[in-house]
């Protein structure tokens, strides 16, 4: 399935406000980048996912965000730190930067990747 342009192109425009949104291509789906932190995935089945961690995992589980969840060729199950987005910011842009700002933050903290070694 390709990604979803439409939602990447709705969170893009509803976030101007806030901040630079760009996408890069994965496995199926994209990453969304806010000025180059990570913040939310969109799955290749067009569900927004925006990334929790330790701090803010408390707010996603008393929205009833379930945590991102997939199935090895093996049968064994991963999960991701993304929560999926609820139902209602997929049309109310206000909705969607309240909930994308934790998402944000989460993205802000996280350690950053060091540069691979040649």
């Amino acid at each position: 399935m390709a990604v979803d342009a439409g939602l990447v192109a709705w969170v893009t425009e509803a976030l101007e406000t806030v901040g630079s949104v760009t996408m890069r291509r994965m496995m199926g789906g994209a990453t969304l980048y806010m000025d180059g932190a990570a913040f939310a995935i969109v799955t290749s089945d067009g569900v927004l996912r925006f990334k929790a961690d330790a701090e803010n995992d408390a707010l996603w589980d008393a929205a009833g965000c379930e945590r991102f969840s997939y199935e090895f060729a093996n049968g064994r199950i991963g999960t991701m730190n993304y929560r999926r987005a609820p139902e209602d910011l997929y049309d109310d842009a206000d909705a969607l930067r309240e909930w994308a700002a934790p998402a944000i933050a989460a993205g802000q903290r996280a350690p950053k990747k060091k540069p691979k070694k040649r």
